[in-house]
């Protein structure tokens, strides 16, 4: 922490630190999904929610559901939808339900149907189609790192909505 800085870091950036040299590897990744991407950020953000919540990373959906869902605009209802929810939900337009679905896909196949790929195909570019795959398992990846290192849930973030999760 910088000296005068009165906010922790992330627990999450805590707990890479212990390998500050794969920490360093890593930041520039996940700093040029976040910071420079294809994507819109309402897609990329329903990607990340998603993505955690079928991986159960409480830590890492909470985190983005404060500070970049609902600032982006994603409802409670949109919200909740990400954990317990499906592609066919009410809550999603035609656009958000073909992304939920590519993380489902990818999320229990490693691999996307011709037939989805080619209806993102027609609202997104090829760049934006590879980043959508990267953000996915960008962000199974960090899932993962969470839920084994067990990283503890940041007080001011919330937790998954009640329910059961979708599967």
């Amino acid at each position: 922490m910088p000296p005068g800085n009165d906010v922790e870091p992330l627990r999450l950036f805590r707990t890479l630190a212990v390998h500050d040299e794969l920490a360093s590897r890593m930041r520039p990744l996940g700093a040029g999904i976040l910071g420079h991407p294809r994507l819109r950020p309402r897609e990329r953000e329903l990607l990340i929610l998603r993505t955690c919540a079928r991986a159960g990373a409480e830590y890492e959906w909470g985190v983005h559901a404060i500070a970049f869902g609902a600032p982006l605009g994603l409802t409670e209802r949109q919200l909740a939808a990400t954990v317990h929810g499906t592609a066919d939900d009410p809550a999603w337009s035609e656009h958000d339900a073909r992304l939920i679905a590519a993380v489902d896909a990818l999320y229990d196949g490693d691999s996307i149907p011709d037939r989805l790929w080619a209806a993102l195909a027609r609202r997104l570019g090829d760049d934006q189609l590879l980043e959508l795959v990267i953000v996915v398992g960008w962000y199974r990846l960090l899932s993962c790192v969470i839920n084994v290192a067990q990283v503890e849930l940041e007080p001011w973030a919330p937790r998954f909505p009640e329910g059961p999760r979708a599967a």
